[in-house]
């Protein structure tokens, strides 16, 4: 499979797809942090919550990138590891701000704002973390079953091109079949031509041995005519 051209695109393309997706992740998780430092209360955390689900987004994808890489040309692979190295760095950033921000939320609201039965009568901020976590783990899920449904359709395609090659395979088969039998049919045609030519050779030198034959008699017959006559 790795030598078929259309492989290769293929795998680039999935690549190229992973990399901007994670190019868009990777702005929104920026315009997120920057954003976090002038909230407080309620908004900063839910902020804090959506960079933290922005960052797990943004590593899902790294990973898939590092693992379509090896579908890529290896002429290639030189300047994307440089980019993944650069995303990694990247990535390594955001987590050290975020969990800085995450230690000044801490610092700011302090651990009475997360017992499970806050005063307030309305739902506590623990349960309010575990339906964020809840509504996170359906987004990825989500996104990853998006990206399974692009990925097995890239894999019908990818199969759809290999039968398709098959298919002209059969008929290119065919027809070196059908050049073969030719040749063979022309090779007998020229084998009896052969044979004919030898055969017609073979009565030509004959044909000219009796011809020398009947003119040296015939000369013999002049000269014992002629001696006959002046004996």
């Amino acid at each position: 499979m790795s030598s078929n051209p259309r492989d290769t695109e293929a795998g680039t393309e999935l690549f190229s797809s992973y990399e901007a997706e994670f190019k868009l992740v990777q702005a929104d998780l920026t315009q997120k942090l920057d954003q976090i430092p002038d909230l407080s209360g309620e908004p900063r955390k839910a902020s804090l919550s959506s960079a933290e689900r922005a960052l797990e987004e943004a590593t899902e994808l790294l990973d898939q990138m590092q693992l379509e890489k090896q579908n890529v040309p290896s002429a290639s692979r030189t300047k994307l590891n440089q980019r993944l190295r650069n995303y990694t760095t990247d990535i390594d950033n955001y987590k050290r701000k975020l969990r800085s921000l995450a230690d000044d939320r801490a610092a700011l609201f302090g651990g009475s704002r997360y017992r499970d039965d806050p005063a307030g009568g309305g739902p506590s901020d623990m349960q309010l973390e575990q339906r964020q976590q809840l509504l996170a783990g359906t987004d990825r899920l989500d996104r990853s079953t998006q990206r399974l449904k692009a990925s097995q359709a890239l894999a019908n395609e990818t199969e759809a091109i290999g039968a398709s090659t098959l298919a002209d395979l059969h008929v290119q088969r065919e027809r070196i079949r059908h050049t073969q039998d030719v040749l063979l049919e022309s090779e007998g045609y020229v084998d009896r031509s052969v044979k004919t030519l030898r055969g017609m050779a073979r009565r030509m030198a004959t044909n000219r041995l009796i011809t020398i034959a009947i003119i040296t008699i015939l000369v013999l017959l002049i000269f014992a005519v002629i001696y006959s006559k002046f004996r």
